[in-house]
Parts: C-alpha cells; sequence; structure tokens
C-alpha cells in the first residue's frame, strides 16, 4: 500500500485546512486509516482515525471537536477537515494505513506517507 498526503501549507490561527491522502496499491487489505503528526522535538502523536469498513472515527482530545476525518472509499482517499486552527497544530502530518482496528499508537500502523508541513501562525 502507498499513501500519497497532500494539501498543508501556512496558515494563520483560526484559519482552516484540509488534508488529503490518496492509498494505491492492495487497498482491499486497509481497515483503518489515519492521521498522525509530529512536531519538532516531539513524539508523534494520534490526531484522528476512521474504520474504512464501517466508517467509524476516533479523535484525539487536543482535535475533538475542531477536525474532522472522512473517507470516500471509492477513490481510497482519506480526508482530515481541520477548522479553528492553532498554532500548537503546526507539526508535519501523516497519513497511515493498517489492516486491523483503530488503534491511537504509531507502531500499529504499517503503511505511512511521506508527511505534509502544517504551519500555523499566530
Amino acid at each position: 500500500v502507498q499513501l500519497v498526503e497532500s494539501g498543508g501549507g501556512l496558515v494563520q490561527a483560526g484559519d482552516s485546512l484540509r488534508l488529503s491522502c490518496a492509498a494505491s496499491g492492495r487497498t482491499f487489505s486497509i481497515y483503518t486509516m489515519a492521521w498522525f503528526r509530529q512536531a519538532p522535538g516531539k513524539e508523534r502523536e494520534f490526531v484522528a482515525a476512521i474504520s474504512w469498513r464501517d466508517g467509524n472515527t476516533y479523535y484525539a482530545d487536543s482535535v475533538k471537536g475542531r477536525f474532522t476525518i472522512s473517507g470516500d472509499n471509492a477513490r481510497n482517499t482519506v480526508y482530515l477537515q481541520m477548522n479553528s486552527l492553532k498554532p500548537e497544530d503546526t507539526a508535519v502530518y501523516y497519513c497511515a494505513a493498517d489492516s486491523t482496528i483503530i488503534a491511537t499508537s504509531p507502531g500499529e500502523y504499517d503503511y505511512w506517507g511521506q508527511g505534509t508541513q502544517v504551519t500555523v501562525s499566530s
């Protein structure tokens, strides 16, 4: 499975941004797709995940109510709509996929994209 993210950029606090992640290859094996982020000097952290089979979603408390994860099965694409962005949301955002149920640990995911930078200025 190959994952390609897009949609990052530089925005101001309070702005919105939508990230996309297109999957290709053995996409039939995907059960969960997720977004993680990693700020400089920090560990990679879970942001949101969606079950590809039933659409169930799960969010980190830090983004709940501001971010929305959604998927387009026909296009094998997952999106992360980010609203009310804050400077602390600044990070490289990674798309991840796995063949098992939703998990919040990076170690549980087998496939990763290259990452896309999101910078939120105050």
